[in-house]
Order: C-alpha cells, then structure tokens, then sequence
C-alpha cells in the first residue's frame, strides 16, 4: 500500500484502524483502469478484472429484476476495478517493478 500512495487516481482498499486483513486480491480503482492495464499488459504485468459484471445484472440474480442504470454507482465503479498482481511467490522486488510501472503510466498519462 506504501508503495502505490499518491498514484494519480488510484484508490486503494480502506482497512478500519484497529483492523487488519488477508487479501487473497489486491484491488485497486482508477478512472483509468484499461489504459493501466494495457501498459501494464506490455510490460508482461498481468493484471484481472474480476466481476467485470456488476452483481445486480448477473444472470444468477435476474430474478430481482435489476437492469442497467438502476445502479449507477455500482455500474461506475464495476468499469475502474483492477485486480494487480497477487500471489504467495510474489517477491518484494516484482511488487516495487508493479509499482512503478504504475507510477510511469500514471506520469506519462497526466
């Protein structure tokens, strides 16, 4: 989390004071979420978009009767969700090249 602070417009998961979490993805939300991946893509850094469905217009809860626009905000963010790389063999060194691979595009975009 230090080391993608102040990345343009990237927002970072919240976690409580006091609290502390197991992330089994490392997720993150940007108005720029395919432009990040793409070049991150080139740099043979791959990243996810999981649940690129919002839940609501998701076959399994059709019957709710949920359609597109109903909720907006959840339809926004659903489009800025980008899964970075996560996994148990993921070395320090491969996490600061992520980051800063992300601070590049984030430089060269602005």
């Amino acid at each position: 989390d230090e080391l993608l602070a102040g990345i343009g417009d990237l927002e970072l998961p919240r976690v409580r004071d006091g609290a502390s979490h197991v992330y089994h993805l490392s997720v993150v939300r940007t108005a720029h979420r395919n432009e990040l991946a793409d070049y991150l893509r080139a740099r043979d850094i791959q990243t996810g978009i999981h649940y690129p469905i919002p839940v609501h217009l998701q076959q399994a809860y059709s019957e709710f009767g949920y359609n597109a626009g109903d909720l907006p905000v959840t339809e926004r963010v659903a489009g800025q969700l980008l899964s970075l790389p996560m996994f148990a063999e993921l070395t320090r060194p491969q996490i600061e090249d992520v980051c800063a691979a992300l601070r590049e595009e984030v430089a060269r975009a602005q």
